[in-house]
């Protein structure tokens, strides 16, 4: 699922239910906003200068929890073909209440942080994806908060949920 071009797993990942065990409870959030990031060549990348100890996991292969801190915030990362990751910007919570509107308030109220950086996407871990709805009207559009960014939008959102984080008006619709 992960070992592939990271615009294909954003892309095919957006209504995909994201699974959070925490103690004895299961969260569940619907994936509705999602950017790809790519290696070197990317200006947005965390990965864009070299392999150092914060972006490991994005150079040690696909589906893994790539984890960093924006300005107190952790954002949750799944990594796909080497030096490539996937941000989760907003899930729909299904199962819980809370903001999850926003890569940081979506990992404080799932309670992610560091402790993951580099585990398995998996049950074992206690982040893993199952199967959802998948989204009737895709928009895209370039990256939020970045300030050196690629001509390509790649960044994607169910344009008819109301969890997306920024309403950016969609350069693409599929």
């Amino acid at each position: 699922m992960f070992n592939r071009d990271p615009k294909e797993v954003a892309i095919d990942i957006l209504g995909k239910v994201l699974v959070r065990r925490v103690g004895n409870d299961t969260l569940r959030g619907r994936i509705v906003e999602t950017e790809a990031y790519y290696g070197d060549e990317d200006p947005a990348s965390r990965a864009r200068h070299g392999r150092r100890h914060y972006n490991a996991p994005m150079f040690d292969g696909a589906g893994c929890l790539f984890i960093y801190n924006v300005h107190k915030y952790w954002m949750l990362n799944f990594t796909t073909r080497p030096v490539s990751a996937v941000l989760i910007r907003a899930v729909e919570p299904l199962n819980f209440e809370g903001n999850t509107s926003g890569p940081g308030r979506l990992t404080r109220e799932l309670g992610i942080d560091r402790s993951l950086n580099g585990l398995p996407v998996g049950e074992g871990t206690g982040i893993w994806l199952e199967e959802g709805r998948r989204p009737e009207k895709i928009g895209a559009s370039h990256r939020i908060g970045v300030t050196r960014d690629l001509e390509e939008p790649l960044r994607f959102f169910d344009l008819e949920s109301r969890w997306v984080s920024a309403h950016r008006k969609p350069i693409e619709v599929f």
